[in-house]
C-alpha cells in the first residue's frame, strides 16, 4: 500500500464546492438559523476551502455560528444532530460516535441544572463545549453540511424510495419456503427495505429490526473473503466464473471438472473448503464471523443454531453433490471429512443479520470493499470487483440473466426472502420479503429493483448523459444550479493559471466579485501573480479599474503588497485606450512586446 504524498501545491489544487441556491434554502431551513443565506453561503465557503477564511477560524468556529444561538455565546446541539438525520447520517454511526460520547458527558452534568436538557433539541453548549464535542467527528459532520455527499438531496431521494417500498408492499404473490420448519415459519407480511450509500448516508423502511439468515446470500461474501485472503487465482483453480445454465443445486460440473462458479451450491460448498482450511472449526467460523462483522460495520451478526440443524437435516442433494464432487478431485487436498466442510457451509447459511446490518454489508461492496461507516476495508479491491461480476451473472439463481437484462444491476437472493442489491459506487440495498416466486426470489424484493431502475439512472447500461427518458440521476446536481466546483477566488489565490484558463473556455464570469466586492484580478494583484494577471486583464478582459468595498482597485492592493511588476503591468493597462481593452491578446505578452500605449502590436488570441 502506498503512503499518500503531501505536497502543498497540489492541495491548492483541491477542488472546492461553493453550494448552489437550492441547497442553501434546503439547508437554512434545517438549520432555521436566523443568519443570512449569503452568511450561510460564506460559513458553507470557510468550512470547505480554508483559503476563504479568517487564518484564526477553524471549522469547529464556522460551525459554530451555523448553529448559534441569537445573542448568547451557546450553540444548538441538538439543532445540529436533527440536520445530520436529515442529510443521512445516524446518530450511531461510528464516525460521530467519539462526538456523541463528549455530548453525553456534558449532558449527564447539564440535565442536573436543566430539566429541559433531555431534549435534544434543548441541548445548548457554549463555544468551547461545542468545539470540543465535534472536533473529533468535523470531517464527516463537514462534508454532510456542504451536502458534499453522493445523494446530495438526500431528502427527495428517501420520499422516492418510500413510495416505491409502498407500492410493492401491496404485492401478494409467492409462497415462503418450507424445505425446513425454520423457514415455513416466516410470516408473508414481512417487507423491509434498508439502504446505504457509500458515504454512509442511511434509510429503512418497515421490519428492518427483523432478525433473518442469510442463506444463499453468505455465497458472496464468503467469496469475496476467501479471494482476498487467498488471492483468487487460487480461488478459481478450484471454481469457474461462467453461468452454469442449470438448476443451482444439480449435480453436474463444467468441462473442466470444476463446479460453474461460487453461486451454484456446488461452487459454494467448495469456496467454505477453502476458507482457513488449516485451522480447526471453532477458529474457521470464528474467523468468518469476525470478516462478516467488519463488512457490516460492526452491526447485527448473529447465529441461528435451530436452522443450521434444519439444514443439516435435510442436506441430502448437497451431500449427494459433494460427494460427486469428491469423486472427481473437486476439493483441496486439506478436506479430509465431507460432513465437516458441509456443516461449515450450513453454519454459514444460518449466520443471522438484519436488514440494516445487511445493507452495510452490500454497501462495502457498492464501495470497493471498504465499509462505509468505519472507512476499514474488508474486502481486497480486484476480488471486490469480482464478486460483483458473479453476483451479476450468477446472482439471482435461475433467473440470472433476465434479472441483468431488466435490472442491470448486482444482486444476490437467499431462499429465506433476503436479497442484496448493489448499485457500484453510490450504495448497497437488503430488500427482504420471505413470499418467493418460482425461481426462488424474493416477488416483492425483485419488484422493488424494476421499480429502482424504472425511477433512478441506475440501470449499469443507462446512459447519464443523453438520457430521453424520465429517469433520474440522484448523483447529479441541479444543471441549472449546479455546485460550482472550484471557486474562482480559490483558483487566482492558488495562482492555478491553467484551471483559471479552462473555467474561462467554459464561460465562467471572471469579473465576478465576491461579498467585499473583491473580484479575482484583487486576489490575483494580492498575490502578485503576474502572469496571471495578465490572463485576466489581456484575454478575459476584466474590469481593471473595479474597486472593492473599501475603495481600493487591483492596482492599490499590488502597491500595498510591493508587487512593482504587477502594478507597473497595471498602470498601463488602465491607461490604454477603451477601445483597445476589448480586443484579446496574448495572455503571456511581456512588457518588450507592449507598444507605447501599453497595448501589444500584433494583437492575437493564445491560450497556452
Amino acid at each position: 500500500m502506498t503512503t499518500p504524498h503531501t505536497n502543498t501545491t497540489t492541495q491548492k489544487s483541491v477542488m472546492y464546492r461553493i453550494p448552489s441556491e437550492r441547497t442553501l434554502e434546503s439547508l437554512h431551513e434545517m438549520i432555521g438559523s436566523r443568519m443570512s443565506k449569503m452568511s450561510l453561503k460564506n460559513t458553507l465557503r470557510g468550512i470547505s476551502n480554508p483559503y476563504e477564511r479568517d487564518e484564526s477560524e477553524g471549522s469547529e468556529d464556522m460551525i459554530f455560528e451555523l448553529f448559534k444561538i441569537p445573542n448568547k455565546h451557546e450553540a444548538s446541539i441538538g439543532k445540529l444532530l436533527t440536520v445530520l438525520r436529515q442529510l443521512g447520517l445516524r446518530d450511531d454511526d461510528p464516525r460521530l460516535v467519539p462526538m456523541m460520547e463528549k455530548i453525553r458527558d456534558f449532558e449527564k452534568i447539564a440535565e442536573e441544572k436543566i430539566a429541559e436538557a433531555k431534549e435534544q433539541k434543548h441541548w445548548k453548549l457554549t463555544k468551547e463545549q461545542f468545539k470540543e464535542c465535534i472536533a473529533p467527528s468535523i470531517d464527516i459532520v463537514s462534508r454532510a453540511l456542504q451536502t458534499d455527499m453522493v445523494i446530495p438531496n438526500w431528502i427527495n431521494f428517501v420520499e422516492k424510495i418510500r413510495n416505491i417500498y409502498n407500492e410493492c408492499k401491496e404485492i401478494k404473490d409467492g409462497q415462503v419456503a418450507t424445505y425446513i420448519p425454520q423457514l415455513a415459519r416466516q410470516s408473508p407480511h414481512l417487507w423491509a427495505v434498508s439502504l446505504c450509500t457509500v458515504d454512509g448516508q442511511r434509510a429503512s423502511f418497515g421490519d428492518v429490526k427483523h432478525n433473518f439468515c442469510v442463506q444463499s446470500v453468505s455465497k458472496a461474501f464468503n467469496y469475496a473473503i476467501v479471494a482476498s485472503d487467498i488471492g483468487a487465482d487460487v480461488v478459481h483453480s478450484y471454481v469457474g466464473q461462467e453461468p452454469s445454465g442449470r438448476l443451482f443445486n444439480e449435480i453436474c460440473l463444467d468441462s473442466t471438472n470444476k463446479p460453474h462458479n461460487p453461486m451454484v451450491n456446488s461452487g459454494a460448498i467448495v469456496i467454505t473448503s477453502l476458507i482457513k482450511n488449516k485451522t480447526n472449526m471453532a477458529d474457521r467460523f470464528d474467523f468468518v464471523l469476525n470478516q462478516y462483522r467488519k463488512i457490516a460495520g460492526n452491526e447485527y451478526i448473529g447465529f441461528n443454531n435451530a436452522t443450521f440443524l434444519s439444514e443439516r437435516a435435510t442436506a441430502d442433494r448437497n451431500y449427494a453433490l459433494s460427494y460427486f464432487m469428491k469423486e472427481n478431485r473437486c476439493f483441496p487436498k486439506e478436506t479430509e471429512s465431507l460432513t465437516d466442510a458441509l456443516d461449515f457451509y450450513f453454519q454459514l447459511c444460518s449466520v443471522e443479520v438484519t436488514c440494516e446490518s445487511l445493507a452495510v454489508m452490500a454497501s462495502t461492496l457498492a464501495n470497493g470493499g471498504v465499509c462505509p461507516i468505519t472507512n476499514e476495508t474488508c474486502i481486497a479491491p480486484n476480488p471486490c470487483r469480482d464478486v460483483l461480476s458473479l453476483m451479476y451473472s450468477c446472482g439471482m439463481y435461475d433467473a440470472s440473466g433476465q434479472f441483468s437484462f431488466n435490472v442491470g444491476l448486482p444482486a444476490k437472493s437467499g431462499v429465506s426472502g433476503a436479497m442484496i442489491v448493489v448499485v457500484p459506487n453510490v450504495m448497497g440495498l437488503c430488500l427482504f420479503s420471505p413470499p418467493l416466486d418460482t425461481l426462488g426470489n424474493s416477488c416483492r424484493g425483485v419488484a422493488f429493483c424494476k421499480k429502482l431502475v424504472s425511477t433512478f439512472n441506475f440501470h449499469n447500461y443507462d446512459c447519464l448523459v443523453h438520457n430521453s427518458n424520465m429517469k433520474s440521476d440522484p448523483r447529479r446536481r441541479d444543471i441549472r444550479e449546479r455546485d460550482r466546483l472550484i471557486p474562482v477566488f480559490h483558483v487566482a489565490r492558488a495562482g492555478d493559471l491553467p484551471t483559471m484558463r479552462r473555467l474561462y473556455m467554459q464561460g465562467e464570469d471572471l469579473n465576478t466579485s465576491d461579498h467585499d466586492d473583491r473580484t479575482v484580478l484583487h486576489i490575483a494583484a494580492t498575490e502578485g501573480y503576474e502572469t496571471m494577471i495578465k490572463f485576466l486583464v489581456n484575454v478575459a478582459k476584466v474590469d481593471v479599474e473595479k474597486k472593492d468595498r473599501w475603495g481600493k482597485n487591483a492596482l492599490d492592493e499590488a502597491k500595498f503588497f510591493e508587487h512593482t511588476g504587477v502594478a507597473r503591468f497595471l498602470e498601463k493597462a488602465m491607461k490604454r485606450p477603451e477601445q483597445h481593452r476589448k480586443d484579446s491578446v496574448s495572455s503571456l505578452d511581456t512588457d518588450d512586446e507592449i507598444d507605447d500605449d501599453g497595448f501589444p502590436e500584433k494583437p492575437c488570441f493564445t491560450i497556452e
